[in-house]
């Protein structure tokens, strides 16, 4: 029996999600709140896990053209002196490499196939379940049912506030501004990334690769700021001034245009639980609809990845039915203790990039030299299911 399913949100998490089904046989409805499917003019690292659950999602490997090694930059203190000093990559697995979220969409997208119908415009309000109910979302004017009901519609998901009301999207006490900067803008080009850590203030630097240019993120403990965009980068030119290059360089080669601002939130509780069966099917929160954090490990996307491999493996076979049932009940067993294994990693994170005071940041200088703050995610361990 081909099963069906409504994915929500048309985001990196759902997108891939409902390629992945749809390759599996499932017919699937894609639905997004906004008029169109964007991608935000960013990039993001992907990390040995994050690699893995791409390649099981989509064997035929297209994002990997896209992909760009990412070198270890190193960490340092605003007055140059290095806390963790770059070295060669360790361990087996694939490499981390950097990639533009432009193109990801554009590869995700590619691959969705013909058995997803996307519909934009469509605002989920409600969610209908219950025992004998086969799961159903509503916009108000029209309802569709399915087998399965996928939320992957980020950390304000509206069936997420339903299912799991007790967790809560909260600010993180952070706020952060990124940009990806075109290599014509730059006096050379930069093939080494990193970061520098300051008192409660953080910037990193990620090449893209060849004539691709650098994203950069800037990390400002603090409530996000009113002002305008170039008010903003005028604000971050100040903070950062003095900063060992390429900090300099790369805010003054931004302009007002490229600076995406964000609110670093989370969710406080997470959700208790990831799966919600319902009728022969149910309903499962994926992304950051189960398990927004900071951004600190840049492990979101890596985990949203791996929850939509280990999703996708485990419904593949499972009809309509027991079947559907159970997979949705092991999906929760497997993906609730990982992800709050690297929340509570992330959040020790927090810590580290928090500190300030000159004992804090002396015991924070010399656990450094024995970590790797951006992989202290257990990344290495994972592997999607059989």
């Amino acid at each position: 029996m081909v099963g069906r399913a409504v994915v929500v949100g048309a985001g990196m998490a759902g997108l891939a999600s409902a390629g992945a089904l749809s390759r599996s046989g499932w017919r699937v409805t894609l639905l997004e709140r906004a008029e169109r499917v964007a991608a935000p003019p960013t990039a993001l690292v992907l990390w040995p896990n994050g690699r893995r659950a791409l390649e099981a999602l989509d064997p035929s490997g297209g994002w990997s053209s896209i992909a760009s090694p990412l070198p270890d930059g190193g960490v340092r203190r605003p007055d140059g002196q290095w806390l963790v000093t770059p070295r060669g990559r360790a361990g087996s697995g694939p490499a981390p490499a950097a990639v533009r979220l432009e193109d990801l969409y554009d590869v995700l997208i590619a691959g969705l196939g013909d058995y997803v119908q996307m519909r934009t415009g469509f605002a989920v309000t409600t969610i209908r379940t219950g025992p004998g109910l086969r799961p159903s979302v509503s916009d108000g004017r029209t309802t569709i049912e399915a087998d399965l009901v996928v939320a992957a519609d980020g950390i304000d998901s509206c069936v997420r506030r339903a299912l799991a009301p007790e967790a809560a999207a909260v600010g993180s006490g952070f706020a952060d501004w990124q940009a990806v900067v075109p290599a014509y803008r730059l006096s050379s080009e930069h093939t080494t990334g990193g970061e520098t850590l300051g008192a409660g203030y953080r910037f990193i630097s990620i090449p893209l690769g060849v004539g691709k240019g650098v994203y950069w993120v800037a990390t400002a403990a603090g409530a996000p700021r009113p002002e305008s965009p170039a008010t903003q980068l005028e604000l971050l030119r100040r903070w950062f001034a003095g900063w060992p290059e390429p900090v300099g360089e790369l805010l003054a080669a931004t302009s007002p245009e490229d600076l995406v601002p964000h609110e670093v939130r989370e969710l406080r509780p997470l959700p208790r639980a990831y799966g919600f069966p319902s009728g022969p099917g149910g309903v499962v929160l994926l992304g950051d609809a189960a398990h927004a954090m900071p951004h600190h490990l840049g492990q979101g996307a890596c985990l949203a990845f791996e929850d939509a491999a280990t999703l996708a493996a485990l419904v593949s076979d499972a009809p309509p039915g027991p079947d559907l049932v159970a997979a949705i009940e092991m999906y929760c067993r497997l993906r609730r203790p990982r992800t709050t294994s690297v929340v509570r990693q992330t959040r020790r994170m927090s810590a580290v990039v928090q500190a300030r005071g000159r004992l804090a940041l002396r015991a924070r200088d010399a656990a450094l030299n024995h970590m790797r703050p951006r992989m202290m995610a257990p990344t290495p361990d994972w592997s999607p299911p059989d």
